[in-house]
């Protein structure tokens, strides 16, 4: 049992946040949940606000918890906001990692650190392959950190998780489709699902298999390493619309602008992480009934 360890999570009212602060109660880490805005969360887990772009706020955080694990998860995670506002995602995104990352040396430098990435961040050898400025703040935001742990040594360990889905408030691309459902169920509106190019394909993740593997990664994860964190199945969205299909009575109809055929699967390789033994253990197709069924319960 890990009970009395400390473990600060920030982002905890997040899509993955809220599954990690449960997973990692249930696991018997002494959870401290930080926010910017109030949640409601287990009795057992403790509440902090806190501003992570505030140098001053954060440092005073975490020499109050002095936390022996943490899992970075706070961020700005929408492409299109980061083109609206690129100096916010990188305040949010890098600056707010630079912060924590500090306060940790200096008030609990022997702290277990999980720094939340991206599958987005692009190759530093090439700066013309920077597809967005989103992509800009989760790649700095990596080398902040991964920075960090050489010149101060830190113990850092980076995740890049794929598409992640499950039940809970989401952007993503299945909750999108979800709601759209949901609405053709109760009030009748076309039935139809809109996507750009039905065959482009990626990695779709189960919430709770990822914070399984982040849980996998504080406890065996070797210092340095990054480590990619993916089903290993890549699904068109035609798929996905056809799993939705399986676990819906509505006949929905899918038009697609174009049907383009796409060799390039994604390459996201989780190989690392299951060497460390964890595994991917949700189906695609339970993921998505559970995003029906929770957008029932809210709708």
């Amino acid at each position: 049992m890990n009970k009395g360890r400390k473990l600060l999570i920030t982002g905890a009212s997040g899509f993955t946040g809220q599954h990690a602060c449960t997973h990692f109660l249930k696991a018997g880490y002494d959870v401290t949940a930080v926010t910017r805005k109030k949640m409601n969360f287990d009795d057992d887990v403790s509440m902090e606000y806190c501003d992570l772009t505030n140098g001053n706020e954060v440092y005073h955080l975490v020499k109050k918890i002095k936390p022996q694990y943490v899992l970075h998860l706070a961020g700005q995670n929408h492409v299109e906001a980061s083109w609206v506002d690129p100096l916010s995602t990188l305040e949010v995104n890098s600056m707010s990692t630079a912060y924590l990352i500090d306060a940790l040396r200096k008030e609990s430098p022997t702290c277990k650190i999980l720094i939340v990435g991206s599958a987005l961040q692009f190759d530093l050898g090439s700066l013309t392959s920077i597809p967005h400025p989103y992509s800009l703040s989760k790649t700095l935001q990596v080398l902040i950190a991964q920075s960090w742990a050489v010149l101060y040594n830190l113990e850092v360990i980076i995740a890049k998780p794929s598409n992640l889905i499950g039940p809970g408030v989401s952007t993503g691309v299945c909750s999108i489709f979800a709601q759209k459902i949901i609405e053709m169920e109760k009030k009748g509106s076309e039935k139809v699902l809109e996507v750009e190019n039905a065959n482009i394909q990626r990695d779709f993740l189960d919430v709770r298999d990822a914070v399984r593997a982040y849980d996998y990664l504080l406890k065996k994860g070797k210092s340095g390493e990054t480590y990619d964190v993916a089903s290993g199945n890549a699904y068109s969205l035609g798929q996905i619309i056809e799993g939705y299909r399986s676990v819906t009575k509505e006949e929905i109809r899918m038009n697609a602008q174009s049907n383009e055929l796409f060799e390039n699967k994604p390459t996201i390789n989780s190989t690392k992480l299951v060497n460390l033994g964890w595994k991917p253990n949700i189906p695609l197709e339970t993921s998505l009934g559970d995003i029906l069924t929770f957008y029932r319960g809210v709708n």
